[in-house]
């Protein structure tokens, strides 16, 4: 038996391990690259084996950089099936079908470039060296329905016409429709079979709803050997869904190889029970200012979250009852799944609103933004208001357009609730704002490009840890040395490389065999 380790491999995207048993082809999360366009697009398009050859996909939890290139497999003739939880199950319906939405548009809005620049480029051919206003005006109108829809067809057909090379989405909605129809999705505790002498169980990873731990047992040779997949380690004692598992059945007790989860592997995150108390004093400072706050957040996990301690917040009257809007239609029906699955809500969720009659994400001041229209005009707004708009790291999506209008105000304040990969405008936010504020906002303040245009980085930034959904180093030592397990090696993976050298080093201190592999490492398990 082997192990080869494709992605999320000193690193924090793209999370993708290949098992193969002798029978055969375990393929542990087929997770999406995420940063640089160019970079991504290409380690993105290429699967590094043939997708035929996999006998089934054991997927750990459904968030994009976990789950978003199963289209990409289906595509390519994959035969098996996805195992998963009945939660991840539900959420993936949502979350691959935004995934191929956001590829589609991006494909239209670079080809709609690209033909722009070259028609532009053929008005200047010969003496006239600049396009004149009014020409370039045309060439929008003439490639665009209306004011901002781009017009496909005519854009097509231009590429067809002239030597334009055309940007293809890595895949469809079609395509991920289909992906969707090999989704299996089952209880925690419960076996699946998945392959000849294979099965694997779940547990709570207590990461996101509906995120597992997954103990891989495979039968070879007269030998049984067990393959622990943390996929992502949450932390303990938050709310809404149950802690990491800690007891195991008796069959799922030793452990071969683990492969364990490192994001936060030399980072220590503040207590959850200052989170409401953090959450608190910076809503009210921001409103004390009569300023918005804006709070870049993930559609699942995230922003449901930030529903739940708001909610407690308004009901104990620890801040002012302003208007907050989920803006993200993919938040809007991620919550909507959270509502179907309260049998894996933690028993604080229970007591503290299932019992009396409550829903912990709904409440009086919540309205849920639809069309692009409704979130337009929140754009304008200027009554103080929180915003809770995807994407997480701010590299897509309406968040920001809320950042356009509001970063340039020092009356507004940017909350960073979560892990900020490298490379994205999320991170230069955070750390920019932040090396700002400690400055005592003296100076000019940071410049920060998107969409295309400079914006002076005014508004507050302002970070709490607590809502981060991966455990720390702590938390996850916590997990390795309170559970029942008995684990004979560890290979750390999904981390920056210096925090999962860092946590290997600290496991080995510990007492535990740990290793980091290579991209593309194949080792065999003994």
């Amino acid at each position: 038996m082997q192990i080869t380790f494709y992605g999320a491999v000193r690193e924090v995207t793209g999370s993708m391990h290949l098992l193969e048993t002798g029978n055969d082809r375990i393929l542990m999360d087929c997770g999406l690259f995420q940063g640089h366009r160019k970079e991504t697009d290409e380690k993105n398009r290429t699967l590094p084996f043939d997708a035929q050859t996999i006998t089934n996909v054991v997927l750990s939890h459904a968030h994009i950089d976990h789950s978003g290139r199963i289209p990409l497999l289906t595509k390519n003739n994959f035969p098996g099936r996805v195992v998963c939880t009945r939660v991840t199950r539900d959420a993936c319906k949502y979350l691959l079908l935004d995934s191929a939405h956001i590829q589609e548009s991006d494909a239209d809005y670079l080809n709609y470039k690209a033909v722009r620049s070259f028609l532009s480029e053929m008005k200047t051919s010969g003496s006239k060296k600049n396009i004149s206003k009014r020409d370039l005006n045309d060439i929008k109108k003439q490639l665009k329905k209306g004011n901002h829809q781009i017009d496909t067809e005519k854009i097509e057909e231009i590429i067809r016409k002239y030597p334009i090379e055309a940007v293809v989405p890595l895949y469809s909605m079609e395509d991920a429709e289909h992906a969707l129809e090999s989704f299996e999705g089952y209880p925690y505790r419960s076996t699946a079979t998945i392959g000849k002498n294979a099965t694997c169980t779940f547990y709570e990873a207590g990461h996101i709803l509906g995120s597992a731990l997954s103990m891989i047992k495979v039968r070879n040779n007269g030998r049984k050997y067990t393959v622990c997949y943390t996929g992502d380690i949450g932390r303990f004692n938050k709310p809404i869904i149950k802690d990491p598992a800690l007891h195991f059945e008796a069959t799922d007790q030793d452990i071969d190889l683990m492969i364990m989860e490192s994001t936060y592997g030399n980072r220590f995150h503040e207590p959850i029970k200052d989170l409401k108390k953090g959450l608190k004093k910076i809503l009210n400072e921001a409103i004390e200012r009569g300023g918005s706050i804006i709070i870049p957040a993930f559609a699942y996990g995230r922003t449901q979250e930030l529903l739940y301690v708001l909610h407690e917040l308004y009901n104990d009257k620890e801040v002012p009852r302003i208007p907050v809007f989920v803006d993200s239609p993919l938040a809007t029906n991620i919550t909507r799944v959270f509502g179907e699955h309260p049998e894996v809500y933690d028993l604080e969720t229970h007591e503290t609103f299932l019992q009396k009659g409550h829903n912990p994400f709904y409440f009086d001041q919540v309205h849920f933004v639809g069309s692009v229209e409704e979130s337009m005009a929140l754009n304008r707004e200027e009554k103080p208001h929180i915003v809770i708009s995807a994407s997480g790291m701010c590299e897509a999506g309406r968040v920001l357009h809320h950042l356009r209008h509001k970063i340039h105000n020092p009356r507004h304040t940017i909350l960073i609730v979560g892990y900020m990969a490298q490379n994205t405008l999320g991170r230069r936010i955070l750390e920019q704002g932040l090396a700002y504020e400690q400055a005592s906002r003296k100076g000019p303040p940071p410049m920060l490009k998107f969409l295309n245009k400079i914006y002076p980085l005014k508004a507050r930034v302002r970070q709490l840890g607590g809502f981060s959904a991966h455990g720390d180093r702590d938390e996850m030592v916590r997990f390795l040395k309170t559970s029942n397990l008995r684990i004979k090696k560890i290979a750390v993976v999904h981390g920056e490389e210096d925090q999962s050298i860092a946590f290997a080093q600290h496991l080995q201190n510990e007492g535990f065999s740990a290793f980091v592999p290579n991209p593309g490492e194949t080792i065999g398990i003994d």
